[in-house]
């Protein structure tokens, strides 16, 4: 999919001296298109043999028996190394005790913050509880006054309470995925800080389509920390001034008590069922997930790999933007492994926006999400009833 698509392309020429025998042709998809494309291809039995999938849709192609389990495969490879992989990154590719795709590239979210501005603030380094979070937000909306503000977090975007929620120890979902537990002690203090950071005037309640460009608003002090993904490195460093430059850095999402976690993202190389040159394909598979092949994608493409070996690199181990990183994947956890996350996701930003403008409190808020939740998992409870859907 997208640049991905392009890239693989100018890896095969490596592969097929490795393997003259073997003729791999490339469909590269736009990812507008890609999730509906694939969904028709399955229906009409015309699925390819190897296919790069969003971690977040392997659920969905798992429950619908498209995909081929490569436990076996794994056990037996020399290349592919469970172990050397994030454990977050690999659980996102487990479903029902069952492996369906192995990790390509990664992606988690964290801070990017003003450490000028947090230095002038009184603060030396990053937050690594919520507790010092709200210290440093609290004292830079104090310096700043009430034209800007501590934080950005977007309203039409679900990943910033996503993320405060999977630091949470209660999950998601009960019950194997059959209902909603947003009602829990852990997911109502996630919402309530989020909330928390809009009624004290440390975030804007706005959506990003409100903020011109989010980089350089965080680069003229707008706000000074941002939520956001691997892909803002390069964006930063693109579009500040030179000057501004030293001003930004990255660092680690804080915890309710500590080191806290992120979302376990990214893309996932997959072996379709109705494949017919599966020794072929996992060859391939194998070649794309060997380290130094993942090297030589990240240098092109900027996508980071999941392998800890890799990241022993220098252009990786010496960047001190992707450090953070580094430090980060240790600590990603997979939303929830069920074919509706997308729809659940969604239902929890518009409730969450709701609680922001007032129109519901915490408590209506939670209750609310979890009745259209299990309205949304109804179909799911009915396929597990009767022994499949997992």
């Amino acid at each position: 999919m997208g640049r991905e698509g392009e890239v693989v392309a100018t890896l095969l020429p490596q592969f097929q001296r490795l393997h003259p025998d073997i003729e791999v042709r490339v469909q590269q998809l736009p990812w507008s298109a890609a999730h509906q494309k694939l969904l028709t291809a399955f229906a009409g039995e015309a699925t390819p043999d190897l296919c790069q999938l969003g971690n977040s849709w392997i659920p969905e192609f798992a429950a619908l028996e498209a995909l081929e389990p490569l436990e076996a495969a794994v056990a037996g490879s020399r290349v592919v190394a469970s172990a050397d992989y994030f454990p977050g990154i690999w659980q996102t590719n487990v479903v029902a005790g069952r492996l369906y795709g192995v990790p390509w590239y990664v992606d988690t979210r964290l801070l990017f913050y003003r450490r000028d501005l947090l230095a002038q603030a009184g603060f030396a380094s990053p937050p690594r509880t919520w507790s010092e979070w709200r210290q440093m937000l609290a004292a830079i909306k104090a310096r700043v006054g009430p034209e800007r503000y501590s934080v950005l977090l977007p309203l039409n975007e679900f990943e910033p309470l996503l993320v405060l929620a999977l630091q949470q120890p209660d999950h998601l979902l009960r019950d194997d995925g059959r209902f909603g537990n947003f009602e829990s002690p852990g997911f109502h203090r996630a919402l309530e800080f989020y909330r928390e950071a809009f009624s004290n005037g440390w975030a804007p309640p706005v959506e990003n389509t409100q903020i011109p460009n989010a980089w350089e608003e965080l680069g003229r002090g707008y706000y000074s920390f941002y939520i956001s993904g691997p892909w803002s490195i390069g964006e930063f460093k693109r579009r500040l001034p030179p000057e501004e430059q030293g001003s930004w850095m990255t660092a680690p999402m804080p915890g309710p008590e500590g080191p806290g976690a992120s979302l376990a993202g990214g893309s996932s190389l997959v072996m379709f069922r109705r494949s017919r040159h599966k020794a072929e394909a996992w060859l391939l598979l194998e070649f794309l997930s060997s380290p130094a092949i993942q090297r030589r994608f990240y240098d092109v493409t900027g996508d980071l790999p999941p392998r800890r070996s890799t990241w022993e690199a220098p252009e990786l181990a010496d960047d001190p933007y992707t450090r953070a990183f580094r430090e980060q994947l240790e600590r990603v956890k997979p939303a929830p492994r069920v074919p509706q996350l997308e729809r659940i996701v969604t239902e929890m930003r518009l409730m969450a926006a709701r609680v922001v403008h007032g129109d519901l409190s915490v408590e209506q808020g939670t209750l609310e999400l979890d009745r259209t939740v299990d309205a949304v998992l109804a179909k799911r409870r009915w396929m597990l009833a009767r022994g499949a859907g997992r």
